[in-house]
């Protein structure tokens, strides 16, 4: 289908997803990172069996699964009264409903399976310290304009370079995205720094008034991985931000003891403002293309940031597998796969994050009441359109 290689501006989880995909189905891609290596930031991340259907279709299936830690169970519990409100178990039954597990992993061990895969790989070559500030397109190339470099020629362009992604800004111009006013910290703490009656084999959300503590083990259960967020409202895009444990702690003086105990056992927390941006119905123009937070960020209560990024490469990838030649055409095809799906998760974030994460009152009480009246088999017929499938599948 293509002479030149296909351009893939972003060395994330997104890039290098795609970077397999295509290499799994003969076509070669040339992998454009702007920082000096290639490697994440970050701790643990959520894995859905969608995410494992698609690590199975990049050939990394064994990979990842080597890196996961499985828990048993979802488990939500009311920050306010310290009661469990509700349990998903994540066993056999789970497992065969979905097709696949629901794991933990360190996003940077995530990220290294992939790389490692891209770096074997003849058909991916890749390259840092080259930043993507927009690009050109004739018909039959595209030409990637670069800061401080010779713009690159390639038969298609990818834009994953994230959340504030040049390529996006060209091609969608929607400005700047959208501040929730959520501020979310993170730790990780050795298991033995974590409260020993807390260390439960679970993706645990304690659910309170605008604020929410998220933990989890991870590596092998040598560490634990804490999320913690409250209605902060900042209006300052902020991303790893070194601050104390006081500072934290004030966003959840109103909650159970419990619960506020895991912040005083936290260490190192970092601050991220949570960003998101409205749902669009194009992210195409020609021979270009956005893929992943380039083209859909969301906020983080679905968990499923990686997972529809994931399945977006693999979408891309079984559309190139299957077109006839004309890229443009198959990039339409790709984004008419996936708008509905990313917009239901989309906003899905929002309304979980207001309705599930962080009511109070009579809101948390219906939350409360509903949430708990459902069966395993219940939960797992709810949950089904979003971890049963890899994309390919609505």
């Amino acid at each position: 289908m293509a002479d030149r290689p296909i351009l893939i501006a972003g060395g994330g989880i997104g890039g290098l997803a795609t970077a397999a995909g295509l290499a799994q189905n003969g076509f070669a891609s040339l992998v454009l990172e702007q920082a000096p290596a290639l490697g994440e930031i970050g701790a643990g991340i959520q894995i859905g069996p969608n995410g494992f259907h698609s690590f199975d279709y990049l050939g990394i299936g064994d990979e990842a699964r080597a890196q996961a830690v499985y828990i048993d169970a979802l488990r939500l519990m009311d920050a306010q009264t310290a009661e469990e409100i509700a349990q998903v178990p994540l066993g056999e039954d789970f497992r065969r409903h979905m097709g696949n597990p629901y794991a933990v992993v360190h996003r940077a061990d995530l990220h290294k399976a992939l790389l490692d895969y891209c770096v074997a790989s003849p058909l991916v070559e890749l390259r840092t310290s080259h930043k993507a500030t927009g690009y050109e397109q004739d018909g039959s190339s595209v030409t990637l304009t670069l800061d401080g470099r010779e713009p690159l020629v390639g038969s298609a362009l990818i834009g994953a370079e994230g959340l504030h992604s040049p390529i996006r800004s060209q091609l969608v111009g929607d400005g700047a995205p959208r501040i929730s006013g959520h501020t979310t910290y993170r730790s990780v703490i050795p298991t033995e720094q974590m409260p020993e009656d807390l260390r439960w084999n679970a993706a645990t959300l304690w659910a309170g008034p605008k604020c929410h503590i998220v933990h989890y083990p991870l590596k092998g259960w040598k560490v634990f991985n804490l999320v913690v967020t409250y209605h902060r409202d900042l209006q300052e895009a902020i991303s790893g931000r070194p601050v104390s444990k006081e500072e934290v702690a004030q966003g959840f003086e109103h909650i159970h003891p419990r619960a506020r105990q895991i912040i005083e056992h936290g260490d190192n927390w970092k601050l991220w403002v949570l960003c998101d941006r409205d749902p669009v119905d194009n992210w195409v123009d020609g021979r270009v293309a956005l893929l992943g937070d380039a083209a859909h960020p969301m906020l983080q209560y679905f968990a499923q940031g990686a997972c529809m990024a994931m399945e977006d490469a693999v979408c891309l990838a079984e559309a190139m597998k299957r077109g006839d030649g004309d890229i443009e055409t198959v990039l339409k095809s790709y984004q008419q796969q996936r708008i509905a799906r990313t917009v239901r998760v989309q906003v899905g974030s929002r309304l979980i994050g207001d309705y599930v994460y962080h009511p109070d009152g009579a809101l948390a009480a219906a939350r409360n009441q509903v949430l708990s009246s459902r069966t395993p088999a219940e939960w797992y017929d709810r949950l089904h359109w979003l971890y049963g499938s890899n994309g390919l599948q609505n």
